[in-house]
C-alpha cells in the first residue's frame, strides 16, 4: 500500500528538523539567504509563496505536492474553503483541510521570511483559501463562457488589425515607390562609385520590411497573451509572453552592459591595427612605386610581402585580442572554434600549398607579367600572377591556369628573361648528305638567316653539326633573336628560306631519312616555286606580288 500524504509529511518535516540541527551545528551558524535554493508553488499561473527544500526533499519536489494538495482540495467541491486551518504541532505549524495534511510550516521556512512561524503560516493559510476559491470560480460555465467571448472579441480584433496593418503598409509601399525611388540617387565621390541607387533602395525597404515584420510579431505576441490569460489552464503560458519576446533581447542587452570594458579594448585595438596597416600600405606603395628604394628589395614584392606583413599584424592582433571577445571563453565558443579550425586545415590544404608556391615564386623571380615561358607543355605569355594560380596565354589565344604548386614542382623555362641582351638563339635541325660539302651547307644556312625578317644579325648566326646519322649529317642553325613575341612566325619564315635556298643551289634535303637514293634528285624547280595556289615573286620594280 502507498504511504499516506501524512506519514510522507511527517518524514518530510524530520528531514527539515535534521537539517535546522545540522545548521546549527555549523560553523558561522545559518547559510547566506542568497544560498538557499526555493521554489515557487503556483497555481493557475499565480505564485502563492516559495518554500525551500533539502538535498533529499528538493525545493521543487515540495512545491509541487504542495501544489497537487491544493488543486486536488479545490476540485473537490464538498470541501468547504472555512475548513482549510491550521494546526498547531511541535515545532511545525500544519495546513489542513478536510482531515488531510496540505503542507507544514517549519520554523525554518519562517526564518528566511524573517518573520515568525505563526505568522507565516496565516500568510500561506490566506493565500492557499483564495488560491481555492479561485479555482473553483473560474472553473464555473459562467466564468468560461465569458472567457471564450472575450476570446473571440479578441480574435475578430486581431484579425482587422492585421487587416488595417495589410493596407497601412501597402498603401505606405506605394508612397515610397512614387516619392523616394526617384529621388534616391548613386552616392559617388568623383568617379568612384560608393553604392549605387538599387542597394540604397534595397536598403529603404529592407528596413521597413523588419519594422512591419516587428510590428506584426508584437501584436501576434500581445494577441497569444491576451487570450492564454482568460483561461486558467493557460494563464501560466500568459505570463511568459513577454519573457518569450523580450528575454533574449534582455540577455544581449546585459551582456553587451557586461562586456563594456572588453569591447572599448577591441574598439581601440580594431583602430590602432587599422592605422598601423594604413602606414605599413603607404610604406609599400611608396616602394612599389620606386619612391621608396631598399638595397636588394625588387619592387615587385612590394605587394605580396605587404600582403605577409598585413596577415602577421591581424594575426598578432587576434592573439591580443581573443580573450577580450564576448563569449570567447565559453566551451561552445571553444567548439565552434576548434570545428571551424579542422575543417579549414582537412579542406584548405592544397589552397595553402598553392599560396606558398606563389609567394616563393615572387620572391625567386622565375617569371614576370609579360614574360613568354613554358611549364611542361604549355606555352605562353604571363597576364597574371596570384596567390594561387598563374594564367598563361597561349601561341592560339587561350587562357592556361596553372596552380602555383605546379609550377614550383615542375621546369620553368623562361624565353624573355635574357631575351634583351643578346637575343634568345632560336634553332632549327635540317639532315643533308655526306655528298654535299658541309662548308656548302653551313654558308646556306647562314644565308638563309640573313635574308628572314626579325632575326638578329649581330652576334652572327652559327651552325653546328650535331650528328653524323646513318644516312645524313644533321645541321643546327642557330640564330639570335629578340622578337619572343613572334617565335612562331619567325621559325615559318626560317623555314621557309632554308627550303628556298637548298632549292637555289640544288641541294636536297634528307629529312626524312631514306635508305637508297631516288632515280632522280628530289628537287623543286626554280619554274615550279610559285606555283599554283601561290602567289607570283614580287616585281623587281614595284616589289608587288604579281
Amino acid at each position: 500500500m502507498r504511504p499516506k500524504p501524512s506519514r510522507f509529511l511527517c518524514a518530510a518535516v524530520a528531514v527539515f528538523l535534521a537539517a535546522v540541527s545540522l545548521e546549527a551545528q555549523a560553523p558561522g551558524g545559518a547559510a547566506a539567504q542568497d544560498e538557499i535554493v526555493t521554489a515557487p508553488v503556483e497555481v493557475d499561473g499565480n505564485v502563492l509563496f516559495r518554500v525551500r527544500g533539502v538535498t533529499s526533499f528538493p525545493a521543487a519536489l515540495r512545491a509541487g505536492l504542495i501544489r497537487d494538495r491544493i488543486v486536488a482540495i479545490a476540485a473537490d467541491p464538498s470541501v468547504p474553503v472555512d475548513t482549510i486551518t491550521m494546526v498547531e504541532g511541535d515545532g511545525m505549524t500544519q495546513i489542513v483541510a478536510a482531515g488531510q495534511t496540505i503542507m507544514a510550516v517549519l520554523d525554518v521556512d519562517a526564518s528566511i521570511e524573517q518573520v515568525q512561524r505563526q505568522a507565516l503560516a496565516t500568510a500561506h493559510l490566506q493565500r492557499i483559501r483564495q488560491a481555492v476559491a479561485n479555482h473553483r470560480l473560474e472553473r464555473s460555465p459562467e466564468a468560461l463562457r465569458r472567457a471564450a467571448l472575450n476570446a473571440l472579441a479578441a480574435t475578430i480584433a486581431f484579425i482587422l488589425a492585421i487587416a488595417l496593418l495589410q493596407w497601412f503598409w501597402r498603401r505606405l509601399d506605394r508612397l515610397l515607390v512614387a516619392r523616394l525611388q526617384a529621388r534616391i540617387q548613386t552616392v559617388e565621390i568623383k568617379s568612384f562609385e560608393l553604392m549605387r541607387a538599387e542597394r540604397i533602395w534595397s536598403a529603404v525597404r529592407g528596413a521597413f520590411l523588419a519594422i512591419r515584420t516587428i510590428l506584426y510579431l508584437a501584436a501576434g505576441l500581445f494577441y497569444l497573451g491576451w487570450v492564454l490569460s482568460k483561461f486558467p489552464w493557460t494563464r501560466g503560458a500568459s505570463r511568459s509572453m513577454v519573457d518569450f519576446a523580450l528575454g533574449p533581447l534582455k540577455i544581449i542587452g546585459n551582456g553587451i552592459l557586461a562586456n563594456i570594458p572588453s569591447l572599448v579594448f577591441l574598439v581601440v585595438l580594431f583602430v590602432t591595427v587599422r592605422l598601423l596597416l594604413r602606414i605599413i600600405y603607404l610604406f609599400f606603395d611608396s616602394a612599389a612605386r620606386g619612391a621608396v628604394k631598399l638595397s636588394g628589395f625588387e619592387r615587385e614584392w612590394a605587394a605580396p610581402t605587404y600582403k605577409l606583413v598585413r596577415a602577421a599584424v591581424i594575426a598578432f592582433a587576434l592573439v591580443v585580442g581573443y580573450p577580450y571577445i564576448p563569449g570567447s571563453q565559453s566551451d561552445a565558443f571553444k567548439g565552434v572554434s576548434l570545428f571551424i579550425g579542422i575543417v579549414f586545415s582537412l579542406g584548405s590544404s592544397s589552397a595553402i600549398s598553392n599560396i606558398i608556391a606563389g609567394y616563393m615564386m615572387t620572391y625567386r623571380r622565375a617569371f614576370r607579367v609579360g614574360d613568354r615561358i613554358q611549364i611542361g607543355s604549355s606555352i605562353g605569355e604571363v597576364i597574371e600572377t596570384r596567390l594561387q594560380v598563374t594564367h598563361l596565354r597561349s601561341l592560339k589565344n587561350e587562357e592556361i591556369i596553372i596552380p602555383n604548386s605546379s609550377i614550383l614542382g615542375a621546369e620553368v623555362r623562361n624565353y624573355s628573361s635574357l631575351a634583351n641582351t643578346h637575343g634568345l638563339i632560336l634553332h632549327t635541325d635540317v639532315g643533308i648528305g655526306y655528298e654535299t660539302p658541309w662548308r656548302q651547307v653551313e654558308a646556306m644556312l647562314i644565308a638563309a638567316a640573313e635574308r628572314t625578317p626579325g632575326l638578329e644579325l649581330d652576334p652572327r648566326p652559327f651552325v653546328l653539326e650535331k650528328a653524323l646519322g646513318d644516312f645524313a649529317v644533321v645541321y643546327e642553325l642557330n640564330v639570335y633573336s629578340r622578337k619572343v613575341d613572334s617565335l612562331p612566325r619567325i621559325y615559318a619564315d626560317l623555314h621557309r628560306s632554308i627550303l628556298d635556298i637548298f632549292n637555289e643551289y640544288g641541294v636536297q634535303i634528307m629529312t626524312p631519312a631514306y635508305e637508297t637514293d631516288p632515280a632522280e634528285p628530289k628537287l623543286v624547280a626554280r619554274k615550279d616555286w610559285y606555283a599554283a595556289p601561290a602567289a607570283g615573286p614580287p616585281s623587281p620594280a614595284t616589289g608587288s606580288v604579281r
